[in-house]
C-alpha cells in the first residue's frame, strides 16, 4: 500500500517484452511448453527459494517468478491482464476486491487435497471477511500489525515501553519513529487510536485520523515498508511499526528489541493464494497451491519468512519450541480486543483514503 502509482518488476517487464516480441514475429510457444510453465506473482522475500526448485524438480513445471511490494502495485497488473499470472498472493481485502471485480477463477479443490492441512479457523476467518464460500483463496500466511521497540534506546530517552498506538504521539520520540508507508496500515494506527473501525468509510472519522497523522509527522524519521527491518536491527530508531513476522526476524537479530500488540486493537490479516481468471495454466497453479499446503513445504516457508502459518501439521513439525510457542508468531487472539481484518471499501472508500493520504504526505 506504499505508493499510489503502478510499478512493475523488471522481471515482469522482461516477460511482457518477450511476449510482445514473440507475438510480433508471428511465432508462439508450443502447447507442450505452456503445459510445463507456471507464472507466480508474490511479495518480495515471501518464499523459501528452495521450495520453488523443489516444486520444479518434483513436477517438471518451470516456474517464472515475479515479485511486488504492495497490494496496490499488484492489482493493476492483474486487472490489465497484459501479463497472465497463474498464481498470485494478495491480502484479504484485495482478494475481496478481485472477487467483486470478477478477476479470479474458482478453485478446483479436487486438485488441492492438502487444503485439509489448513486450520479451519483461518478458512472461517477468510469466509467471514473476504471469501464467503471459500471458493477463491487458500490461506498462506497470517499475522498482525504492531509496535516494535528498542528497550535500550527508549531507556536513554526516558520513555516507557509502548503499550498503545497513542504512545506513538509522544513528543520525545522526535526523529525516533518509523511509520508504515502504507495507506491502510497508517490509517489503522490513527483510526484505532481514536476508537474507530479500521474499515470505516465515515469521512469525519477518516479526517480526524488524517489530522492526527499530520500532527505526528514531526516525530517520524521515515515512512518505510521493508526497510523498517534493517533500520530497527541497526538501532537507527526507537520504535517501528511492523508486521509480526518481520518482528520475529528482527528480534532474533537484535536482543534490544521487543514487540507488542497495542491495547486499542489492530489489524489481523491473511494473505492467500488465488488464481486469476485469465491464468493460462490453472491446473499447474492448483498443483502449486497444493504443494504449498504440504506440511513439509509449509514448514520450510514458515522457517524462512517467520510469518504465522495456518497449516496445522506444519506448526506441529516446528522443532524450535520457543518459535513453536512464540506469542508473536502465534498469539492467542482471544486475549485482545478490537481485532479486525481489512475489508475492501469500494471505489469511493479507496478514493477517500487516497485523497487524505496525499494530504498527509504533502503537509
Amino acid at each position: 500500500m506504499k505508493k499510489s502509482y503502478t510499478r512493475i518488476s523488471m522481471a515482469a517487464l522482461a516477460v511482457l517484452a518477450a511476449s510482445v516480441s514473440v507475438t510480433g514475429c508471428g511465432s508462439s510457444k508450443s502447447s507442450a511448453d505452456k503445459d510445463n510453465e507456471l507464472y507466480v506473482y508474490n511479495w518480495g522475500e515471501y518464499i523459501d527459494e528452495s521450495v520453488i526448485s523443489q516444486f520444479e524438480e518434483e513436477t517438471g513445471i518451470k516456474v517464472i517468478y515475479d515479485m511486488f511490494e504492495t497490494n496496490e502495485e499488484m492489482y493493476p497488473i492483474i486487472e490489465a491482464g497484459a501479463i497472465s499470472y497463474d498464481a498470485v498472493c494478495p491480502s484479504d481485502y484485495m482478494i475481496q476486491k478481485m472477487v467483486q471485480n470478477d478477476l479470479l477463477a474458482e478453485l478446483n479443490f479436487d486438485n488441492i487435497p492438502n487444503i485439509k492441512e489448513i486450520d479451519p479457523l483461518y478458512l472461517q476467518m477468510a469466509s467471514t471477511a473476504f471469501d464467503p464460500e471459500n471458493k477463491y483463496a487458500v490461506p498462506y500466511t497470517w499475522g498482525d500489525l504492531g509496535i516494535l521497540y528498542n528497550d535500550k534506546r527508549l531507556e536513554e530517552l526516558g520513555i516507557d515501553p509502548p503499550t498503545k498506538w497513542s504512545d506513538l504521539w509522544d513528543e520525545r520520540l522526535s526523529g525516533e519513529l518509523l511509520m508504515q508507508d502504507s495507506i491502510r496500515s497508517a490509517f489503522t494506527i490513527a483510526l484505532t487510536k481514536n476508537g474507530y473501525s479500521l474499515n470505516t468509510t465515515n469521512p469525519d472519522e477518516i479526517a480526524i485520523a488524517k489530522n492526527d497523522l499530520i500532527a505526528q509527522k514531526p516525530l517520524v524519521q521515515a515512512y518505510v515498508v521493508d526497510q523498517v527491518r534493517d533500520k530497527m536491527i541497526g538501532g537507527e530508531a526507537a520504535i517501528g511499526v511492523m508486521f509480526s513476522g518481520d518482528a520475529i526476524y528482527v528480534i532474533g537479530e537484535n536482543p534490544d528489541l521487543d514487540y507488542v500488540i497495542p491495547e486499542e486493537g489492530t489489524n489481523v490479516w491473511i494473505d492467500g493464494w488465488v488464481i486469476p481468471k485469465n491464468a493460462p495454466n490453472k491446473e499447474n497453479a492448483e498443483k502449486f497451491i497444493d504443494f504449498m499446503c504440504r506440511p513439509d513445504v509449509a514448514l520450510k516457508n514458515f522457517e524462512y519468512i517467520t510469518y504465522g502459518t495456518p497449516n496445522t501439521a506444519a506448526r506441529e513439525l516446528i522443532e524450535d519450541e520457543d518459535l513453536k510457542n512464540s506469542p508473536i508468531a502465534f498469539p492467542d487472539l482471544t486475549q485482545y480486543n478490537n481485532l479486525e481484518t481489512f475489508l475492501y471499501l469500494g471505489e469511493d472508500g479507496e478514493e477517500l483514503y487516497n485523497k487524505y493520504w496525499k494530504e498527509v504526505m504533502s503537509n
